[in-house]
């Protein structure tokens, strides 16, 4: 068998096993969202934590972005639209939204993404996507929704839009574009400079939101709590989860990466009732297991024979 072959097949093992931790990182960012309220403003928070993933990987690739730095400066405007829906709409939007809209609304309209992300790969990337990987799609977003509701999908009918609703809608459609356009406009770069270039397209859209939230009054001084959550999210949802979602999405493809955003609410579940001594009851056992087994329906892609001979 040849060494590519080989190669491709331990990627691709390492991706599957990297995947699981998507959304165990996402979890730091929904913590610390719900903290940030009074001690640092959502633009001057996404800043920071983009600002400081951004030095950090692009030291890191530092002789890799000077290699390509006439590729960047040429195709510097797709950076710009990358960093600005993954750093600035998936970013700062979401803490506005936890400002006025509840967990519930929150986990029903992200849910959203995947199935955009599995559509837009299928009729814009020429993905393919049989029956049993859309029945595996339905079935984890009926997962998320039980654990959401609580089992109890009667609360559906009591759900009610307000302004943070229609943040979380942006970021939702922001974040399938983040996914699909990076599969759009592939790279010869790793995926540590290429993040490294998305987290500075970010940083310069940013910077005139957080400037104007520093100049109003009300706007809470950034102090060292402030600068605790802004490494703390740099680090693990910043480059933790940033670095392994658009690793593996090259490896997997959008669509298969992008059911990792249904294990967010069965993660948050388990992490509540561990560090915040929340309870556990049966609607998360039986969500749990309709989203992984929907889950390993969208995994289960056997690589076609002619590529593995």
């Amino acid at each position: 068998m040849p060494t590519e072959v080989l190669q491709l097949k331990a990627k691709t093992r390492i991706a599957l096993g990297l995947m699981w931790f998507i959304p165990l990182l996402w979890t730091v960012n929904m913590v610390v969202a719900r903290q940030a309220p009074g001690v640092v403003s959502p633009h001057v928070l996404a800043l920071g934590r983009w600002a400081i993933a951004g030095l950090i990987l692009a030291f890191v690739s530092r002789q890799e972005l000077w290699q390509h730095r006439h590729t960047l400066r040429t195709q510097r405007w797709r950076y710009i639209a990358l960093g600005a829906c993954g750093m600035w709409i998936c970013g700062a939007w979401v803490y506005l939204a936890g400002q006025t809209t509840v967990a519930m609304n929150i986990s029903l309209i992200y849910a959203s993404s995947p199935v955009m992300i599995a559509l837009g790969s299928v009729l814009w990337l020429g993905e393919r996507f049989s029956k049993r990987q859309a029945f595996g799609v339905m079935l984890a977003l009926m997962g998320v929704v039980h654990v959401v509701v609580r089992g109890e999908w009667q609360h559906l009918s009591q759900v009610q839009l307000v302004p943070g609703d229609l943040w979380i809608v942006a970021a939702s459609i922001a974040w399938a574009a983040y996914a699909l356009l990076q599969k759009r406009w592939p790279t010869a770069m790793s995926a540590t400079a290429q993040l490294a270039a998305i987290c500075w397209g970010g940083v310069v859209v940013l910077l005139p939101f957080a400037a104007w939230e520093l100049l109003q009054a009300d706007t809470p001084t950034v102090g060292q709590h402030a600068l605790l959550m802004m490494v703390f999210v740099a680090l693990l949802p910043g480059v933790g989860a940033y670095w392994i979602y658009g690793w593996t999405q090259k490896i997997l493809g959008a669509s298969r990466v992008a059911m990792t955003l249904y294990l967010g609410p069965l993660y948050t579940a388990v992490i509540g009732w561990w560090v915040l001594g929340e309870p556990l009851g049966l609607h998360h056992l039986a969500g749990g297991l309709l989203i992984l087994s929907g889950v390993a329906l969208v995994l289960a892609v056997k690589q076609p024979a002619a590529k593995l001979a």
